[in-house]
């Protein structure tokens, strides 16, 4: 692209990716979740170009961009290019001062991987944008957003823990959040000498297929049949196991199970969080299998490749615990490790996913780490 040529950076933004300890997909349920960000970043550079309109975005790693005009913002054949596309349609919502940018961004955020590479991308594009112009948004207009962006532009209709995690983090914590009233605390994670490790199966999902979607919808069918009997019931997040076992036999049983895991699930958060507070890593480890036993059996969002790799930590003492990590169908296992063992453990893990799966293994460790911030070069 041309502007390449006189590309000159005045603002250097940090983006990062993120974990989730425990509470998967309940925060579209309203529930509680204890995500943080990671080390593994999106950077943005971007400089005024003085137009009025015209704007071009590069990946850098993808040698790859576009050129768009902010008054004819349209949702694109492009997969990545919805995120940026659906930033930019929320922001002019919200003020007219953006100008014509340019920007060149460069991920080191794997993608696939359900470290939320996706959010990474809408709020460190939403972040920078709000520093360059001065459009006073908010931290939380950033995440609320970029959110808004990934259910209108790219068709997933997301809960808003990956973009408050990758906005909101704060260095050595975890974030818990209720997704209800979005109130929030900071739990330090102080877990020596163990480490969380991140094996990526490099299977591929895509959220916006559907199934990710039908999952919410099913969720919504066991709220509306929980409500005749408890209107107080807005969400999973109200319910507990005896209304929801009340009815059930006037329900379908996938949406039973559905349900049931995230009611569960909700449970398993909040005894997580004081299980960190008291240093019960034995517990936390037990809460993350009997997550993933959930996640596969019962709202079925794994695959063969996750369960293996689960299965195969329950014959490694250094591993307390292990679950998929993310929307599912691949992406991740988050595993709580003893450090000592990590080398020996991977070389292991590899060798056997790579018999039973036929697929090479990739693995990064994780610590928590701040969210989206100027980078002062």
């Amino acid at each position: 692209m041309q502007f390449l040529n006189y590309f000159k950076p005045e603002l250097t933004i940090e983006s990062p990716g993120r974990i989730n300890i425990i509470g998967e997909h309940t925060d579209y349920n309203m529930g509680f979740v204890l995500p943080t960000a990671i080390e593994k970043k999106i950077t943005f550079k971007f400089q005024k170009n003085g137009s009025d309109k015209i704007c071009h975005v590069h990946s850098k790693g993808y040698d790859t961009g576009f050129e768009l005009s902010l008054d004819n913002i349209a949702i694109s054949n492009v997969e990545w290019e919805n995120y940026i596309l659906g930033v930019l349609n929320e922001i002019s919502k919200r003020t007219d001062k953006l100008r014509g940018f340019d920007c060149v961004l460069e991920s080191h955020v794997p993608i696939g991987s359900g470290v939320s590479s996706s959010a990474a991308l809408e709020c460190g594009l939403a972040f920078g944008l709000n520093e360059m112009f001065g459009l006073g948004l908010s931290r939380m207009d950033i995440v609320e957003l970029s959110q808004a962006a990934e259910h209108t532009y790219a068709g997933t209709k997301c809960g808003i823990m990956d973009q408050f995690a990758s906005v909101m983090s704060k260095e050595g914590h975890v974030i818990l959040l209720d997704c209800e009233s979005l109130e929030y605390s900071y739990i330090p994670i102080q877990i020596q000498p163990y480490k969380i490790l991140l094996l990526n199966t490099n299977v591929s999902h895509n959220l916006a297929s559907g199934e990710y979607n039908k999952r919410r919808a099913q969720c919504e069918t066991g709220v509306s049949a929980l409500k005749k009997n408890h209107p107080g019931v807005k969400s999973l997040r109200d319910a507990t196991m005896d209304m929801l076992n009340d009815i059930k036999d006037t329900l379908d049983s996938t949406v039973y199970n559905r349900c049931a895991y995230v009611i569960q699930e909700k449970d398993r958060v909040l005894e997580a969080v004081e299980a960190l507070k008291a240093n019960n890593l034995k517990r936390v480890g037990e809460l993350l299998y009997e997550t993933h036993e959930g996640l596969s059996t019962m709202y079925e969002v794994s695959c063969p490749e996750l369960d293996f790799l689960v299965e195969f930590t329950k014959n490694h003492e250094a591993v307390l615990g292990a679950r998929m990590m993310g929307g599912g169908f691949g992406g991740c296992t988050i595993n709580l490790i003893h450090e000592d063992a990590i080398d020996d453990f991977v070389a292991a893990a590899s060798k056997a996913y790579k018999k039973a799966c036929n697929l090479e293994l990739t693995w990064f460790e994780a610590s928590p780490s701040k969210g989206t911030s100027i980078l002062n070069e």
